[in-house]
């Protein structure tokens, strides 16, 4: 057990570092993901390849797949775009919206009952992202790609939910990429009309930052959240994840001295939004005690 709980905190912190990766490499965020995704591909289909677990779909189950990996895809590419746009800390605070949209669509989707207190701890991490946006004027394209970027990341686990039914997480995972790979060759040259790019070749250091971030921080990530996954609940890996900001907000200040930045309202906002974290994990704790004291 306690390897898991290992293997599954050095998960979270290789997510979290991903967006310091996306700082690192100069490229255009739509072409960091490009990279990203064409590396990750290659790498986890052979890894599958060799194990002898590349399993074939059929081409409409691999339609239905590679589109959940369309939302990933851009979910990166705004994630990214909103780092080169603001900063770490910025996308890391916007992505905390996340809650406040899956209050809202996995009720649509699911066709259930809208929580109140879910939207009421997704309102207080929006008004968090509010300050913020109001108080720095001058990240405003930041924060609305990252808010863009928090819909991507609330609606991925809400398709992934009814496909896990059906399919193993590795296969699911392949799929998805690769989907999120092709949509990404037909959309980035319409992308890079809007938002030209410096450079379109990765540097050497670019190449370099690109394979930590494939193999380290996806693929080996991937990995090591599996093999946690059999000893740990979901619940447990859910609550560890909230972590990932936390991280990747602490590596920013250490690596970037982005807390230079900022003055009381960031910090201000910030509170707001690890309070509703804080208040949505502990209501998530109490439901699971009372489910196991039944």
């Amino acid at each position: 057990m306690k390897k898991a709980f290992v293997q599954l905190h050095i998960a979270v912190f290789l997510a979290g570092f991903t967006a310091i990766l996306g700082k690192l490499i100069g490229l255009n965020e739509a072409l960091l993901v490009w990279y990203r995704l064409l590396i990750t591909v290659l790498t986890l289909g052979l890894i599958l390849f060799f194990r002898k677990q590349l399993q074939r779909l059929s081409l409409k189950d691999a339609l239905k797949i590679g589109g959940v990996g369309l939302v990933v895809a851009l979910h990166w590419v705004t994630f990214y775009g909103s780092i080169k746009y603001a900063n770490v800390s910025v996308a890391l605070v916007c992505l905390s919206g996340t809650g406040f949209f899956t209050a809202f669509f996995e009720p649509l989707i699911f066709k259930r009952k809208i929580n109140i207190r879910e939207v009421l701890l997704g309102m207080l991490a929006i008004a968090g992202i509010y300050i913020i946006f109001d108080f720095y004027p001058q990240f405003k394209v930041g924060v609305i790609f990252g808010i863009v970027s928090a819909v991507g990341s609330s609606l991925f686990p809400i398709f992934n939910k009814k496909l896990l039914v059906r399919f193993n997480p590795a296969t699911l995972t392949l799929y998805e990429l690769g989907g999120g790979f092709l949509f990404l060759c037909l959309f980035v040259p319409f992308y890079l009309m809007q938002f030209p790019a410096a450079y379109y070749l990765p540097t050497t250091s670019d190449w370099l930052w690109l394979l930590v971030l494939a193999w380290l921080c996806t693929v080996l990530c991937f990995d090591l959240q599996l093999n946690a996954l059999k000893k740990i609940s979901p619940f447990t890996a859910n609550l560890t994840y909230n972590l990932e900001p936390v991280y990747g907000i602490i590596l920013a200040f250490i690596f970037f001295h982005e807390n230079k930045s900022f003055t009381g309202h960031f910090y201000i906002g910030v509170g707001l939004i690890l309070l509703a974290v804080i208040l949505q994990m502990g209501g998530l704790w109490y439901t699971s005690r009372r489910i196991v004291a039944q």
